[in-house]
């Protein structure tokens, strides 16, 4: 059985295994709206969306704990999984936003 910390980490380093993932998705999107590949990239971004819900769903059970009483200590592994976390979001939604600029753009050629 695990104890309290190793679930710790194990949370820590999931978030940053699917923030991770969902930063990649986010940067293959662009890659494919670049080449005006549109329905590729809304793909792309599908799965970055879906990754980018499991690891903010990996951050809300510690959420849950915390607002339960039981303190989760912020230690470095959990300050480098919210910065993946925090630049997976960013990624995610600059990919939205290239693509959209890159079908305002094909629109135009």
């Amino acid at each position: 059985m695990k104890d309290s910390n190793e679930k710790k980490y194990e949370l820590a380093f999931e978030i940053i295994l699917k923030a991770g993932d969902a930063k990649n998705y986010a940067m293959m999107a662009i890659e494919e709206a670049k080449g005006f590949n549109f329905k590729e990239a809304r793909n792309y971004l599908e799965l970055s969306e879906g990754k980018m819900n499991e690891a903010h769903d990996c951050q809300t059970s510690m959420i849950n704990q915390e607002a339960q009483g039981n303190k989760v200590e912020v230690n470095i592994i959990l300050v480098h999984a919210q910065d993946h976390f925090s630049m997976a979001v960013t990624a995610r939604d600059m990919a939205e936003q290239f693509i959209n600029l890159y079908e305002i753009l094909c629109e135009k050629i």
